[in-house]
């Protein structure tokens, strides 16, 4: 069985009847959906993206350059895409 959840597209459930169980599977999301969702919260010029673990998470690494000249980086969780973390880089 699959589902495909409108409200959160990352998620689907898949019943593999493998033990009996159904597992809940996440997909990643592309380094393109990283970088809007990192835009959205820190406006500015993309400069560099990169794929790392951080703190046990799979995460999109995303440099983005403020018009007022301030680099953040902001960590993007691949499997969620919600926002791990938002420094000053």
């Amino acid at each position: 069985m699959k589902y495909n959840n409108w409200i959160n597209p990352n998620v689907y459930w898949h019943n593999n009847n493998w033990g009996g169980h159904n597992l809940l599977w996440y997909r990643r999301i592309s380094i393109e959906e990283a970088i809007q969702i990192a835009l959205q919260h820190v406006p500015g010029l993309v400069v560099e993206v990169e794929l790392d673990m951080e703190n046990g998470f799979l995460v999109y690494e995303v440099e983005i350059l403020t018009p007022l000249g301030i680099k953040y980086e902001v960590d993007v969780d691949v499997m969620t895409g919600r926002i791990i973390e938002i420094e000053i880089d």
